[in-house]
């Protein structure tokens, strides 16, 4: 079971409200969540990762933790610091 499956599967459990409004909020969740797990693959703090973006840890933090509105942009330029490459799938 991947990382995310067994964060979601224990937060389910702890936070009703949480399992409720899973399936309508999932796909913003997962977004952050993949966003973290880049940036902790490749070693760096929220700190690093702002540094390089140019600009606040706490802009790290929201986009991790409320991606909901993230734009296109904004994907590929933290991508682009991560020394990744963005890919979009249409499923």
């Amino acid at each position: 079971m991947s990382d995310l499956k067994k964060y979601i599967s224990e937060r389910k459990k702890k936070d009703k409200k949480f399992s409720a409004n899973f399936d309508e909020g999932y796909e913003q969740f997962k977004i952050g969540v993949m966003l973290r797990q880049a940036r902790e693959s490749v070693g760096l703090t929220q700190d690093e990762l702002a540094h390089r973006l140019k600009t606040k840890k706490t802009a790290i933090s929201r986009i991790e933790n409320h991606a909901e509105d993230i734009k296109l942009s904004t994907l590929e330029r933290v991508a682009k610091a991560l020394g990744k490459q963005l890919q979009v799938n249409i499923a």
